[in-house]
């Protein structure tokens, strides 16, 4: 496997350690697809982990937390693993294989429930397709090493925050930049944070980092919840926050 400009940042972040999903970049993306108790009217596309696998997904419970709070939607369960990130190709293979053809069935809505890893190939998604997907559950999402916080929290915070250059490719000297600009464009444009929502649990590894991405976001759509960096937090978690869009949606259509 060759490494391209994910490396860096990934092994800065331990997520080059120990195991994680054999999967072959050249091939396309694995999914499973889980269809609607009910005629279906959305799709719910879930972005793994570093050590998820499609079975591993499957055994998390996500399927379920998402179709008992949408019994109308298809849950789309992708194995878009560290070495699509490794190659630089995760986010135009999620467009190309799984968002585009999702489009052309024509549902109502599309969201991407991304955890860890996948939270932030969420992020780096939408920056690279703006529009393509209704929304984005993030769940404990990776934001970059120590050094690149410390930076946003000396400048008084992302809103204040000066990236260091003008926008760019994403490349192996600039990732965390480019992720952050494009969160701080939340801030500016507070309409394209009203459909991103941030879940995490209070002993989670990567819990420092999110009042950072969390005030750019309409506070209740940042939840909380105990218990560490896993899918015994994030399944259940995902469920409160569908049910809450689907409240809030009723609220806004009344």
């Amino acid at each position: 496997m060759r490494f391209s400009r994910w490396s860096p940042l990934l092994l800065a972040a331990g997520l080059l350690a120990g195991c994680f999903p054999r999967s072959d970049p050249s091939q396309a993306v694995p999914t499973a697809f889980v269809a609607a108790p009910q005629a279906a009217t959305r799709m719910v596309v879930v972005l793994p982990g570093r050590a998820d696998d499609i079975q591993g997904l499957r055994e998390s419970g996500i399927v379920q937390a998402v179709q008992s709070a949408w019994p109308d939607a298809d849950v789309v369960l992708t194995g878009l693993a560290l070495p699509y990130y490794l190659e630089g190709v995760a986010e135009q293979r999620l467009h190309r294989e799984v968002i585009a053809p999702a489009r052309r069935r024509g549902y109502a809505q599309i969201w991407l429930v991304g955890a860890s890893l996948g939270g932030m190939g969420s992020i780096m998604y939408q920056r690279a397709y703006p529009g393509e997907v209704t929304g984005m559950v993030l769940l404990a999402p990776y934001l970059g090493d120590e050094p690149m916080l410390a930076r946003i929290r000396a400048a008084g915070g992302i809103a204040s925050w000066e990236p260091p250059s003008k926008p760019a490719a994403v490349k192996r000297s600039n990732f965390q930049e480019e992720l952050w600009r494009h969160v701080q464009s939340w801030s500016r444009r507070p309409e394209a944070a009203s459909n991103v929502w941030l879940a995490y649990g209070r002993r989670d590894q990567f819990r420092n980092a999110m009042p950072l991405l969390a005030a750019v976001l309409p506070p209740d759509q940042v939840l909380v919840r105990g218990g560490g960096h896993d899918w015994g937090v994030w399944s259940p978690v995902t469920r409160e926050v569908l049910s809450q869009i689907d409240r809030q949606q009723r609220a806004s259509a009344d």
